[in-house]
């Protein structure tokens, strides 16, 4: 073929690309839906007020806002304590706690049995705590916690009593600031540290080898006030020494345990609500648009006569079925037969039917009957070879085309005029 011949052939056409095209309509929406996620994310970053630290009244290690005690736990780390955030139970604490062990408790959530076993267990083994609030004293042995009277929420210049290691020398100099919600009563074994308005707000307390340290709040480890005072002397005096200590400050109490579901709190959690009902409204507006198919279905293609047949006797000889395609010839054939000899209603045995066609036909019924017969009593075989079953089949068809041609001739005889 040369270079003028494949000039004069006719350019196939362009296929079009692969996979359905947006129409103007299903753009438009989607333009739309684009449009209001935008906009729902604009008014969620206007109007998600932001996270004030200071606001947080939770004495965590790892806050920095002026309630928080981030500062206490960087100081204690810089000045050579062996420190580390506990998140754990306290169970497995107390599993190998030993003299060294210090525990800080500052203002925890809980106060349960197990809890309170596992501090037990530390102090009987030498350990210290440093408790603070209502729920730590509750969590030390034989607790006296109470409410204070008179309850102030405003920090108090608490002064020193005695001359206990924790306060120090009973001077203006000595003085802590603390909140005093609470107090410890003044006839258990405690030994007071600091009174406000001449009730315990630091008391220690020698259980076993162990010894636990109780403050009403956590006002003097907080960010916003532990440089007021003795604040940090109190801290480092209830901590104790740095050689032989380890220091764990507890977690654990201050929430609930963290699941999955929490990273999916605050303005994440608006986010995806909204996202999934427009995920939803889209879905309703696109099936309601278009709810029949795209394109008309293809017409499955007719099976031809000879095909039908082909799978028709494929289903026989797979089910080895020969006598059930016999049967149907045979009903076939004596149907057609008490059609012919006037028996329609009847039922009648091979026999009965070659006696009727013989009587009707004469000379044209001769000869049937062995093959009726055989046919009938083939129709009950299981083991009919389909080789047998053709040849009555086709020997029955034989005699139809035979008896439709006597039946043929005869009703001609009846309609030819009689000559005078």
């Amino acid at each position: 073929m040369n270079s003028s011949t494949l000039a004069s052939l006719p350019h196939p056409a362009r296929r079009p690309a692969p996979g359905p095209a947006l129409d103007t309509k299903d753009r438009r929406m989607v333009l739309i839906i684009l449009g209001l996620v935008v906009a729902l994310l604009v008014l969620l970053a206007i109007f998600t007020p932001a996270e004030d630290a200071n606001t947080n009244p939770v004495p965590n290690s790892y806050l920095s806002g002026k309630h928080g005690a981030k500062a206490a736990y960087t100081l204690l780390e810089q000045s050579g304590y062996s420190i580390e955030h506990w998140e754990e139970p306290l169970s497995q604490l107390a599993l190998h706690a030993d003299s060294s062990t210090v525990l800080v408790l500052a203002e925890p959530y809980s106060s349960e049995r197990e809890d309170r076993r596992a501090v037990a267990t530390i102090l009987r083994k030498g350990g210290r705590v440093l408790a603070t609030g209502m729920n730590g004293g509750l969590l030390l042995p034989d607790s006296a916690v109470t409410e204070a009277k008179g309850v102030a929420f405003a920090a108090c210049e608490a002064q020193p009593e005695g001359l206990q290691p924790l306060a120090g020398p009973a001077s203006s100099a000595s003085t802590i600031w603390i909140v005093p919600r609470y107090t410890w009563k003044e006839d258990s074994e405690a030994r007071t540290a600091y009174t406000c308005a001449g009730q315990p707000v630091v008391v220690e307390l020698p259980i076993e080898k162990g010894r636990a340290i109780w403050w009403a709040s956590s006002t003097p480890l907080e960010n916003g006030s532990i440089q007021r005072g003795q604040n940090l002397e109190l801290l480092l005096n209830s901590i104790g020494p740095v050689q032989n200590h380890h220091v764990y400050w507890d977690e654990s109490l201050h929430g609930r345990v963290q699941t999955p579901w929490d990273f999916v709190s605050g303005p994440v959690w608006p986010l995806l609500s909204f996202g999934f009902i427009g995920l939803i409204l889209l879905v309703i507006f696109s099936f309601s648009r278009r709810s029949g198919p795209v394109r008309p279905l293809p017409q499955a293609p007719r099976t031809t006569p000879i095909e039908f047949l082909d799978a028709l006797g494929a289903l026989y000889r797979s089910t080895g079925a020969a006598s059930t395609a016999l049967q149907i010839a045979w009903e076939r054939f004596r149907t057609q037969a008490a059609l012919l000899t006037g028996q329609r209603n009847l039922k009648l045995s091979a026999s009965e039917v070659a006696a009727n066609i013989e009587r009707r036909f004469g000379a044209a019924g001769a000869g049937i009957e062995a093959d009726l017969i055989a046919a009938e009593e083939a129709c009950s075989d299981e083991t009919l070879k389909p080789r047998r079953a053709l040849e009555l089949v086709r020997a029955l068809r034989r005699h139809e085309e035979t008896l439709r041609n006597a039946s043929a001739r005869h009703s001609t005889n009846l309609h030819v005029p009689v000559q005078t």
